[in-house]
């Protein structure tokens, strides 16, 4: 499991690359501070810009994809360090002689000492991930898509990444809600991810989510 979610977030990384692409109009119903109506926190930030980057509405809605992009990976990665906190890992191991189980990859701490643990391949794997998943499952140049052209609506890549959208919102309210509830979870679990990634290198902190579980 840590595996997986090592790679899905190294995978990722490839979606800062530059692409050219020109503007794209992602303009839904939602706050109007903001280029593509999303993203404004309902809570005390509000409109935390502090660099100004929604005044560049050109390169906006690539900055949108890659955000909500990066999310879904860190929501993904941060329950996938919860369950192995838990020990809930694969069975097997990681490189063919069979010499680094799942279940150690952990003995050192997690994230990037748990990263340190992958044999080469597995790194090549990791980066082969990585290029497939910026190319073809959801392509670094795509950012709207879907039924209703929304950001981050990447659509597959037909034959080999089904699309389709089942279950779409049509209410504008309830969508914009939907959307917007996605893009802060995604924001507090890429700081999570990564203070969690930062924590288990401390000496004195071994452990995060479950100590009272896992110390009982």
């Amino acid at each position: 499991m840590k595996t997986v979610a090592a790679l899905a977030l190294i995978g990722s990384a490839a979606a800062f690359a530059p692409v050219q692409q020109g503007r794209v109009n992602t303009a839904i119903a939602g706050d109007a501070r903001s280029p593509d109506g999303l993203g404004v926190d309902p809570g005390p930030l509000d409109l935390f810009d502090p660099l100004g980057l929604v005044e560049d509405a050109d390169s906006f809605p690539r900055r949108r994809a890659v955000e909500i992009k990066h999310g879904r990976i860190a929501m993904a990665a941060f329950i996938g360090m919860m369950v192995q906190e838990l020990g809930i890992t694969f069975p097997g191991s990681l490189d063919l002689a069979g010499d680094v189980p799942f279940s150690s990859v952990l003995d050192d701490g997690m994230g990037f000492a748990a990263l340190a643990k992958v044999p080469t391949f597995g790194l090549a794997q990791i980066a082969l991930f990585g290029f497939l998943a910026e190319t073809v499952a959801m392509p670094a140049g795509e950012y709207t898509g879907g039924p209703q052209n929304l950001p981050g609506g990447y659509d597959g890549s037909p034959p080999f990444i089904p699309g389709g959208y089942p279950g779409q919102i049509e209410d504008v309210d309830a969508r914009d809600r939907a959307l917007n509830v996605e893009i802060q979870n995604g924001r507090g679990a890429m700081l999570g991810v990564f203070g969690c990634m930062c924590h288990s290198m401390l000496d004195s902190c071994d452990h995060h989510f479950f100590y009272p579980i896992t110390h009982n």
